[in-house]
C-alpha cells in the first residue's frame, strides 16, 4: 500500500493558497493542530480551514497531482492520534463548515456539515422535539463528521447504539477531488454496496467527509437515574446482568472501579464501603409515569444483588450531580499519573468482571496502576493505564499489548469507540487476521492509490 510522505515546497504552499484562498490558510501550523486529546504530537506543514466543498475539492486535486498528504480533522478530541500529520502535509480542519443545514421533522432526519458540533446537532433536534442519541465524551467539542469517521459511541449505546446506527447518507470528497454522495434519506436502502457505512469508521483514510444525513428519533419525555454502590465489581456486574435479564433497557449503565472511586469518592453524597468497591450509574428514559416505577424496580434488583447504597436521581439537577462525578474521573487520573495511556477495549458483558478481576496481576507484572470505568451496558471498558514515573513507558506499553491480547482471548475488541489512528495500529494484528488486513488495505488502495489520505494510520 502506497504511503505519501511528500513535504510541501514553497511553490506548493503558494499553489495551495491560490487554490483555496488566502483566508483559508493559517500562517502558523502549531497548536492546536499539532495535537489531539492523546499525548501524541506532530506539526503539519500547513493547516487549511475551508468553508466550502469546492475548496476541499481544489485542495485534493492538488494533493493528487503533487502527492502530498492530507489529514482530515474534526474537533481534535480523539485519543488515538488519528488527526495528526505524522508524515507532514496538510491538516484539513472542517471546523468552519459547522452548520446544521436542515432538521426535517416530517422524515425525522438532519442534514449537517461535517464540522457541526455534536451538541449543536442534539440541541437543534431537541428544539424540534426530536432526539439525536449518540453522546460521545466531549460532545460539546467533537464534530459529527469526526464521530462518523471513528464511529464514536458513548453511554447511550446500550439502548440506542453507536453513531453508525444513525448514518443514512455521507457526502465526501475523494482523494482525486470528486464529490461522492453515498447512502439514502430513507430508513431502508440496499442498492449496491453500503458505501456510506464503509466511510463510517474509516478515520479519514478513504476521503474527506463534508456532509451527513443523520437519522433522528422522537425525543424521550423524561429521564431518571441513580447511583448504586457495590462492595466489589462482580456484584455490580451481576446486577447489570440481572437488570437486563429482567427486561429493563436503561439508556445508560456506567461503572467505575475502586481506583476511580479512590480519586472521586469524596464527591459522592454517601460512603462506598469495601476494599475494592464499584459504582454503577443507571439511567432510564421515556414517559415519566413508566420510568419512575421502573427505576424503583431496578433499584430493588440492585439491592438483591448486594448494593450497599442507592441514590435515586429523578431530576435533571440530581442526574447532573452524579454525571459530574463521572466526568471528573479522567481529569483526576491525568493530574494523578506521571504516565498515562488510554485504552478503550470492549468485551462481552459476562467477561467485564473477569477482566477487571485480572487487572491487579497486570499491575504487579508491569509496575502499573490501571483505572477501569466505562459502559457496563455494552462491555466497553476504558482502561487508563498509568504509572507514577514516565521512565516506565516501555514496560507500560508491554502491559498494554498483554492486556489487548487478553481482551481478544475473552472474545473482545481492542477499541470500542476511540478508533485506531496511530496509537493503536500496532495492536491490530492481535485481533484481525493477515488476510483481513490485506483485504482492508486493498479497499483503501482502491479509494486512495497514491496514499495521500491520512497516511500511516489504522494499519500497521
Amino acid at each position: 500500500m502506497t504511503v505519501s510522505t511528500t513535504r510541501l515546497t514553497p511553490a506548493l504552499r503558494t499553489a495551495i493558497i491560490d487554490a483555496v484562498g488566502r483566508d483559508a490558510v493559517l500562517d502558523t501550523a502549531g497548536a492546536p493542530y499539532d495535537r489531539d486529546a492523546s499525548e501524541l504530537r506532530a506539526t503539519p506543514d500547513m493547516v487549511v480551514l475551508p468553508e466550502s466543498v469546492g475548496q476541499i475539492q481544489a485542495l485534493m486535486r492538488l494533493a493528487t497531482e503533487h502527492r502530498f498528504p492530507v489529514i482530515p480533522r474534526g474537533g481534535g478530541t480523539g485519543l488515538a492520534g488519528g488527526c495528526l500529520a505524522l508524515m507532514g502535509g496538510v491538516v484539513l480542519s472542517v471546523e468552519r463548515m459547522n452548520r446544521v443545514r436542515a432538521i426535517d421533522t416530517r422524515n425525522l432526519v438532519a442534514e449537517v456539515d461535517a464540522g457541526c458540533i455534536t451538541q449543536t446537532l442534539r440541541d437543534a433536534a431537541a428544539a424540534a422535539n426530536l432526539f439525536y442519541p449518540p453522546d460521545p465524551a466531549g460532545m460539546d467539542r467533537s464534530t459529527v463528521g469526526g464521530n462518523v469517521a471513528t464511529n464514536a459511541g458513548g453511554p447511550a449505546c446500550v439502548k440506542y447504539g453507536v453513531t453508525r446506527d444513525y448514518v443514512l447518507g455521507v457526502e465526501a470528497v475523494l482523494p482525486d477531488g470528486e464529490l461522492l454522495r453515498a447512502g439514502v434519506r430513507t430508513r431502508k436502502g440496499v442498492v449496491g454496496y453500503d458505501m456510506a457505512h464503509l466511510l463510517c469508521g474509516s478515520e479519514g483514510t478513504l476521503g474527506v467527509i463534508t456532509g451527513l444525513t443523520m437519522k433522528l428519533i422522537p425525543l424521550p419525555a423524561a429521564t431518571v437515574g441513580m447511583a448504586v454502590a457495590f462492595a466489589d465489581m462482580p456484584s455490580a456486574m451481576r446486577a447489570v446482568a440481572a437488570v437486563l435479564g429482567a427486561g429493563h433497557l436503561p439508556s445508560a449503565i456506567e461503572f467505575m472501579d475502586h481506583r476511580c472511586l479512590a480519586l472521586v469518592g469524596e464527591m459522592l453524597p454517601f460512603p462506598v464501603p469495601g476494599a475494592r468497591p464499584s459504582l454503577l450509574i443507571i439511567e432510564l428514559d421515556g414517559q415519566r409515569a413508566t420510568i419512575e416505577p421502573q427505576l424503583d424496580a431496578v433499584a430493588a434488583i440492585c439491592r438483591e444483588q448486594g448494593a450497599t447504597q442507592v441514590l435515586p436521581a429523578p431530576t435533571d439537577a440530581e442526574r447532573a450531580t452524579i454525571w459530574g462525578v463521572r466526568r471528573q474521573v479522567s481529569l483526576r487520573i491525568h493530574d494523578y499519573a506521571g504516565l498515562y495511556l488510554s485504552e478503550d477495549v470492549a468485551v462481552p458483558l459476562v467477561a467485564i468482571a473477569d477482566l477487571v478481576a485480572e487487572l491487579p496481576a497486570f499491575e504487579e507484572r508491569y509496575g502499573l496502576e490501571i483505572f477501569a470505568f466505562g459502559h457496563a451496558g455494552d462491555g466497553n471498558i476504558h482502561l487508563n493505564v498509568t504509572s507514577s514515573s514516565t521512565d516506565n513507558r516501555e514496560r507500560a506499553e508491554e502491559g498494554v499489548v498483554a492486556l489487548a491480547r487478553r481482551v481478544v482471548e475473552l472474545g473482545g475488541t481492542i477499541s470500542g469507540e476511540h478508533g485506531i489512528g496511530e496509537a493503536k495500529k500496532h495492536l491490530v494484528p492481535l485481533e484481525l487476521s493477515a488476510r483481513s488486513i490485506a483485504l482492508q488495505k486493498g479497499i483503501r488502495g482502491v479509494f486512495d492509490p497514491l496514499g495521500i489520505m491520512n497516511p500511516g494510520k489504522v494499519f500497521p
